[in-house]
């Protein structure tokens, strides 16, 4: 199955994006500018942050792109949050872009640091718990069946916090544009 973003250019965009010296709301501004550049057309520039509790970690994202299988996200936290991965059928890759993330992974009894540039993997079918320290921010791509990632990343609001408000953006706005890629003939 093609992919229309590669982990090694979106990588490069990110660390270009991580070494910027300016406040956060222009920092994301360029770096959906970039991608933007590189994929004209393809993303959406407009921001809707939703929060986003999933796995026991509560963050805000916004969606750039969505497909049946990939999508494009800035994920984070201005206060911190930690949680499950989750275990998908998709590999997600993690571009931190400001602060860092711990994680570790089934064995490990030592975590890894990831800072602004770095590139987090988590393969499809394994699972790691992480942290995202105090404003910690990332540029969050996956590929595999996005689909079957639903459930994880949308039950903590239907059934724990009862978040109806962001249910809805999460689904209109992956939805909306989900739709526009089946449209374009990307699967």
């Amino acid at each position: 199955m093609s992919h229309l973003f590669t982990a090694e250019e979106l990588h490069a965009i990110a660390r270009e994006a991580a070494a910027l010296k300016v406040p956060r709301k222009e920092r994301f501004e360029t770096l959906i500018d970039m991608i933007d550049a590189r994929w004209p057309g393809r993303i959406e520039k407009r921001q809707r942050w939703v929060l986003n509790s999933a796995n026991g970690a509560l963050g805000t994202m916004t969606i750039l792109y969505a497909s049946l299988s990939e999508y494009l996200i800035i994920f984070g936290s201005p206060i911190g949050t930690e949680g499950h991965s989750g275990r998908y059928f998709a590999t997600v890759h993690d571009f931190m872009v400001e602060g860092e993330m711990w994680v570790y992974v089934e064995g490990d009894i030592e975590r890894t640091v990831f800072l602004p540039g770095d590139h987090a993997t988590l393969k499809a079918r394994s699972s790691k718990g992480y942290c995202i320290r105090e404003d910690g921010w990332m540029l969050e791509y996956a590929h595999g069946c996005i689909p079957a990632m639903l459930p994880a990343g949308v039950w903590d609001n239907l059934f724990s916090n009862l978040d109806f408000r962001s249910l809805f953006w999460t689904f209109w706005d992956y939805g909306r544009i989900t739709v526009r890629e089946l449209l374009r003939g990307k699967i």
